[in-house]
């Protein structure tokens, strides 16, 4: 299902709703009670909430190189294994066969070539009549490797240290050349993931390099501490959503290829920004707004700021408040500018 993203037009829409649908009718000489704090910049940053499933960097499925009829499968799902320890063999009863025509096949090319050479150095055969030969030798050669290649991969082998994660087939059944017949990972090496689910939106400003803190459905509790490792180069068409993958940097524990898990991306830029509740922000319009200032203490200023992003309980302002010391956080719906106001105490 496609993850739904409020975008900051629309949010501001709301905003400017609400701002616009409270404003009251006042006094030009009444003086408006109003909270304050004081304006300072920070550095942005954004909390950004996924989930998905955990998984390796390298599961492989692994399969015979020809075809034919599966003699043993030593492992089961599950199993851990070592790497080039024998995992499944093919019945070689047929592809034996091969390797022995390819060698009496051999055989044969290199006799032939010997005598046409010994003929050509008595000048009984031609050049090409031994080139031929040659020929026939160099492709009877080629012919007995193939064999021999194909011998050596009627049988499956671990690629590393991990785990059987899935068998997709059993002693006595027939496959085809490339049919999957077991996919394994390397979980003992510790290359785990966490690949996730993200918005248009999320997918729009998540950057490789973010950290993360990464939490498994089985121990909850514990924060596992990751990274922003890649982002997906197009939707995916069975969930209809972008992802992102996380790659675990920390010592996970009771993890397992497909354990759903959830994660906290921690969106940090090199620059500054205001950060502003959102009730102090009226008349949104686009990705613009205004809120209302004061550098005396005694006068409310109306100032139109440029909004950066949002989150659920503040707008983040990159431009407007430069020249601006105190932010009026409640009864700017009473205010107009140059509205004469009165400091709540308790907000100095």
């Amino acid at each position: 299902m496609r993850l739904l993203k409020l975008s900051v037009p629309f949010l501001l829409c709301v905003i400017s709703f609400y701002g616009c649908g409270s404003k009251k009718e006042v006094k030009t000489d009444e003086i408006i009670p109003v909270k304050i704090v004081e304006i300072k910049k920070e550095q942005f940053e954004k909390t950004i909430n996924v989930s998905g499933a955990f998984t390796t960097d390298d599961e492989t499925y692994l399969s015979f190189k020809t075809g034919g009829i599966i003699k043993s499968v030593f492992i089961n799902e599950g199993d851990p294994v070592k790497k080039d320890q024998l995992l499944a063999l093919l019945e070689l009863n047929e592809i034996q066969s091969h390797v022995s025509q390819a060698e009496s096949a051999y055989e044969k090319a290199k006799r032939d070539f010997n005598r046409v050479e010994n003929l050509y150095k008595d000048s009984a055969a031609t050049l090409g009549q031994m080139q031929d030969a040659k020929t026939g030798l160099d492709v009877a050669i080629e012919n007995l490797n193939i064999a021999k290649y194909n011998l050596k991969h009627s049988e499956i082998r671990a690629v590393s240290d991990g785990y059987v994660l899935k068998k997709f087939a059993n002693e006595g059944q027939l496959v085809g050349s490339g049919s999957p017949v077991l996919m394994t990972n390397g979980a003992s090496r510790g290359n785990w993931l966490l690949k996730a689910g993200i918005s248009d939106y999320e997918w729009a400003v998540v950057k490789i390099g973010y950290k993360a803190l990464v939490q498994s459905d089985v121990d909850p509790s514990k924060d596992i501490e990751a990274f922003v490792l890649r982002k997906s180069e197009g939707v995916d068409p069975n969930t209809g959503t972008f992802s992102v993958d996380l790659k675990i940097t920390g010592r996970p524990e009771k993890i397992a290829s497909g354990l759903f898990g959830k994660a906290k991306i921690f969106r940090k830029d090199n620059y500054d920004i205001w950060k502003v509740p959102y009730q102090s922000v009226l008349d949104g319009d686009g990705n613009t707004g205004y809120v209302f200032t004061t550098n005396d203490k005694k006068t409310a200023s109306k100032v139109k700021v440029n909004i950066f992003d949002l989150d659920k309980d503040n707008v983040f302002v990159n431009k407007g408040l430069e020249n601006s010391k105190y932010l009026i956080v409640t009864g700017s719906a009473y205010l107009d500018d140059g509205s004469q106001i009165n400091i709540d105490k308790s907000s100095q």
